[in-house]
């Protein structure tokens, strides 16, 4: 054997060190490959990405099912549009911590989910807590005022369960293309498809629902309609002086959705009632709506707040509702039918209209013989105060709250005419100040204006850049604790819609919202919100939870966020951080992936978890 020279002895521990520095470093490579968080949020919108394309490709039938074998329910396999969850969790938690103080290593909350068992009668994937508590719906005296389809909230408990999600679900097909078609297995009902299958609702075809525009009173399209009253009443300036529309009884809101076109945001609402699904197929499309009925109690809206009401009664409320100058449009079969029921209906109409001064506009027909007519209430009291009877009488303070919530219709016509004035046209009213909103004074002037600078520069330099949301999959969107609007006026660029929830408790700003040219409501976040499961993409909520959590449990609120929430999505909390630390475990417990973004803002995505899977 030979016998090293005296270089070779030399260069043994050079190469030993040398090898030895080759592996450590291959292998701080591949760790940092691994936990890289820039990498693991690169790869997860990839996924997302890469779902959507799937969602936006309906003849791609190998696609589909590979789309629907990934986000079925509660599952997901290596073609799942999602990250797993606690890996996902780790990797964007250091994104977290290297932005200070986010608290990233508390370990999830120690809570046993379970999955909702709403009872008899009742969808397991559909539940909605307020409406859908037969309990209390059993025990009413009375349904004639549809008292069956108002809130009927359970008390305690209040619920903590978590919705399934339904077999097949994937993620939604990508506004424009859904406000024509939806998944089916989204929204798994085909009772309204036989139901209305003569006014062109909607249909199925294949894995899709789809929506032709058809209504009611407009068979032939949707379109034409809208433009059909655009011609008889040129001065409604549909977009410019007509921005907020109330659709009243809305179907599956195509109305709503076509007025989009015209730069009009509109409201639709309608009971849960035998028309199946009609709301749900509405947001999942992508269009505004949310579920209400005017039976016994107000609508959750200030007086006062839309330019048009479309159709509904009764007419005291939508008047209530209706701002001063503002059209009520009616195309309904008493219109332009003639058989005694039809002509009735009209008659009354004629005196009910006439008694709270509402003037004809106009009354035409449309080629297809469906007849509209137009109403404008009036912009003065000089009206009321002429007319010869007192009938119905105007509210005053003794006639009870002003405040909509959980407050009894009004017999009387609420109106403060004399201090209002039309907005301006949009877009200029979007960032107008108006002074007719309640606490009007130079403070409030001084907190909108600082509240619309706020939110557009945190949307454009932090939300946009910071945040790993998909903005391109972001559609239906909520603010839990709206203000003065700011942050919706900011994304108002945005192909999305904004949801202004004004809390019950909180400062009434919603009237501003309104004037801004924006929608909105009322609510009470201890109680479950009047919407479907799974209908909105982004939950925003703005230092609200440490007076919400004074009246309510904290678990309450994540399941009622969670029960809304779409899988996949997001929910933003901005608050202090001692309200961070307390709501991040609680969203780690529901599988959430969790960043914090400079101490001050928790961003969370909902995963396809449920209890049990």
């Amino acid at each position: 054997m030979a016998v090293p020279t005296s270089d070779q002895r030399k260069r043994r521990p050079f190469l030993l060190s040398l090898s030895l520095f080759l592996l450590v470093s291959a292998l701080l490579a591949l760790a940092f490959l691994f936990l890289d968080p820039s990498a693991q949020s690169l790869s997860s919108a990839d996924a997302t990405e890469k779902a959507e394309e799937t969602a936006s490709r309906p003849d791609d039938t190998a696609a589909a099912v590979n789309a629907d074998a990934a986000a079925g329910e509660g599952g997901g396999s290596s073609e799942s549009p999602r990250l797993d969850a606690d890996k996902g969790a780790a990797a964007t938690e250091g994104v977290a911590d290297d932005d200070g103080g986010g608290g990233g290593d508390e370990p999830a909350a120690k809570v046993r989910w379970e999955t909702c068992r709403p009872g008899r009668g009742v969808s397991a994937a559909d539940y909605i807590p307020c409406l859908d508590n037969m309990r209390a719906i059993k025990a009413l005296r009375s349904r004639r005022h549809m008292e069956h389809r108002e809130r009927h909230c359970p008390v305690a408990p209040r619920p903590r369960c978590l919705v399934r999600v339904p077999s097949g679900y994937r993620p939604p097909v990508p506004w424009p293309r859904s406000r024509d078609m939806i998944w089916y297995n989204n929204v798994p009902h085909p009772k309204l498809v036989e139901y209305k299958k003569d006014q062109n609702w909607v249909t199925k075809s294949g894995d899709y629902l789809v929506f032709p525009g058809g209504g009611t009173q407009f068979k032939t399209g949707v379109t034409r309609y809208i433009q059909f009253i655009e011609q008889i009443m040129p001065t409604i300036q549909w977009g410019t002086h007509t921005k907020t529309v109330l659709d009243v009884g809305c179907g599956v809101a195509s109305f709503g959705g076509y007025l989009l076109d015209r730069n009009v945001i509109t409201m639709s609402f309608a009971p849960k009632d035998e028309h199946e699904a009609q709301i749900q197929f509405a947001l999942e499309r992508g269009i505004p709506a949310f579920l209400a009925v005017i039976g016994t109690q107000k609508l959750p809206f200030p007086d006062e707040a839309f330019d048009v009401v479309h159709c509904g009664k009764p007419l005291l409320e939508l008047n209530r509702v209706l701002r001063p100058g503002g059209y009520y449009i009616w195309s309904a079969t008493p219109v332009y039918r003639q058989e005694k029921r039809d002509q009735d209906d009209w008659n009354a109409m004629v005196k009910l209209t006439k008694s709270i001064c509402w003037r004809t506009v106009v009354k035409s027909e449309d080629s297809n013989g469906i007849g509209v007519v137009v109403y404008q209430k009036p912009a003065s009291n000089s009206c009321y105060l002429e007319r010869r009877t007192n009938e119905p009488p105007m509210c005053s303070k003794k006639d009870g709250p002003r405040f909509p919530w959980y407050a009894p219709l009004d017999t009387c016509i609420s109106s403060s005419i004399e201090k209002s004035s039309w907005p301006l046209p949009w877009p200029e009213r979007l960032n107008a100040r108006y002074l007719n909103v309640p606490d009007d004074s130079s403070s409030t002037d001084e907190k909108f204006d600082v509240d619309t600078k706020y939110w557009k520069h945190a949307i454009s330099e932090i939300y946009y850049n910071d945040f790993p949301v998909n903005w391109s999959s972001t559609r239906n969107v909520m603010d839990m604790n709206a203000g003065y609007g700011g942050f919706a006026a900011a994304l108002v660029d945005k192909p999305l819609w904004v949801m202004n929830v004004v809390p019950v408790g909180q400062p009434d700003t919603l009237p501003v919202i309104f004037n801004r040219g924006l929608i909105g409501v009322y609510h009470d976040w201890c109680e479950s919100f009047n919407t479907y499961p799974r209908t909105y993409d982004l939950l925003h909520m703005s230092y609200l939870l440490g007076s919400l959590t004074n009246r309510c449990d904290i678990m309450e609120v994540a399941a009622e966020i969670d029960r809304i929430l779409r899988p996949d999505r997001w929910f933003v909390l901005r608050d202090t951080t001692e309200m961070i630390k307390k709501m991040r475990p609680v969203l780690k417990s529901l599988h959430y992936e969790t960043v914090v973004v400079k101490q001050q803002f928790l961003v969370a995505k909902k995963d396809f978890w449920r209890p049990g899977k």
